[in-house]
C-alpha cells in the first residue's frame, strides 16, 4: 500500500492520512487503535479532551510497531492553557501514551492562554518532546495574530474541512506562513446528506470508489493532510485505500463547487459559541 506523506516546515515528515479518535469511547479505544494498526494506519491523532490518551498508548505498545514508525499527535485542552498549566498539560500527555516524545502537539481551540500555552510548546519542542507544534480551530485572523507573536510559528493548523466547508481561502494564509492545512471532520459527520451527495456518487461509480472514497482523495490532492474516523474496520480500510485512482481537474472543480464556506458545525467568532468554550475550561 501507498503511504503519501506530507514534509513540515522544520523538514518533518507525516502520513497524509491518519486514523482520528475524536468521539471513540475510551474503553473502546484501545480496540479502535489496534484495528486501525493492523490495516496500515501510522498516525493516530488524539486529545487531552478526548479522555482517551491511555487506549491509544495502550494500543501502540501492544502493536509492536517501532516507536519512529509512528506518528502520534494529540491537543492541549483549553483549560490547561497558560505556560505552566500547558508544560505539565504536556508532560501528563507523553505520560498518558507511554511515550518520550509526541510527534505533533496542537492547541485545541484558540481561546483563553493560548500565548502562555503555545511558549510551551515551544520549550517542549526545544527540548525534543514534541517533534513539531501547532494549532487546530485557529481562523486566519487568530493564526496571523499568533504566528507573527511567537518564536516558531505553527507548522500545522487542524481546522474543520471537508467538501462542504472546503476552506480555501484559510488554506492560501496558511501557506503563506509555512504552516500546513490539517483536516477533521473530512467525511463531515455525515452531515448535509454527504453519503448520498449526487456528485460525489457519481464520481465515485466511475472509479469503483465510495462517498467517502472520493472525498478523501479530493481533500488529499489538494496536500490536505486527514484524519477519518471509523469503529469498524471494514470502513477504516476503505478510508486508507484512496491512493489507486487520480480525481482529474474536471472532477476536482466539480467537487469544489460543492462549498458552502461555513462550518457545518460552529463558528468560533459566533458570541455564542464563545460562551459555550468558557463553560468548558
Amino acid at each position: 500500500m501507498i503511504m503519501e506523506t506530507i514534509k513540515l516546515r522544520n523538514g518533518v515528515e507525516m502520513p497524509i492520512i491518519g486514523y482520528g479518535v475524536y468521539q471513540v469511547d475510551p474503553a473502546e479505544c484501545e480496540r479502535c487503535v489496534s484495528d486501525a494498526l493492523k490495516v496500515g494506519y501510522r498516525m493516530i491523532d488524539t486529545a487531552q479532551a478526548y479522555n482517551n490518551e491511555e487506549g491509544v498508548g495502550a494500543a501502540i505498545v501492544k502493536s509492536g510497531i517501532p516507536r519512529n514508525e509512528l506518528f502520534i499527535v494529540s491537543k492541549v485542552w483549553i483549560s490547561n492553557y497558560g505556560y505552566e498549566k500547558a508544560k505539565a498539560s504536556i508532560e501528563e500527555s507523553l505520560k498518558k501514551l507511554g511515550t518520550d516524545y509526541i510527534d505533533l502537539m496542537l492547541l485545541h481551540q484558540p481561546f483563553c492562554d493560548r500565548y502562555g500555552a503555545y511558549r510551551a510548546l515551544e520549550e517542549a519542542y526545544k527540548d525534543g518532546k514534541l517533534r513539531a507544534i501547532g494549532v487546530s480551530n485557529f481562523y486566519p485572523d487568530h493564526l496571523i495574530d499568533l504566528a507573527n507573536n511567537v518564536e516558531i510559528p505553527p507548522m500545522i493548523n487542524q481546522v474543520e474541512t471537508h467538501v462542504f466547508d472546503q476552506q480555501i481561502e484559510a488554506q492560501k494564509y496558511m501557506e503563506e506562513l509555512g504552516c500546513q492545512i490539517m483536516s477533521w471532520g473530512p467525511l463531515a459527520e455525515g452531515r448535509n446528506n454527504f453519503f448520498t451527495n449526487p456528485v460525489l456518487e457519481a464520481i465515485g461509480e466511475k472509479y469503483g470508489k465510495s462517498v467517502a472514497q472520493v472525498a478523501l482523495r479530493w481533500l488529499t490532492q489538494r496536500g490536505v493532510i486527514i484524519i477519518p474516523k471509523s469503529v469498524h474496520m471494514e470502513r477504516m480500510e476503505q478510508n486508507l485505500n484512496i491512493f489507486d485512482f487520480t480525481l482529474n481537474n474536471e472532477e476536482m472543480a466539480e467537487i469544489s463547487r460543492l462549498d458552502t464556506g461555513k462550518s457545518l458545525f460552529f463558528d468560533h467568532h459566533d458570541p455564542e459559541v464563545v460562551k459555550m468554550f468558557m463553560g468548558w475550561r
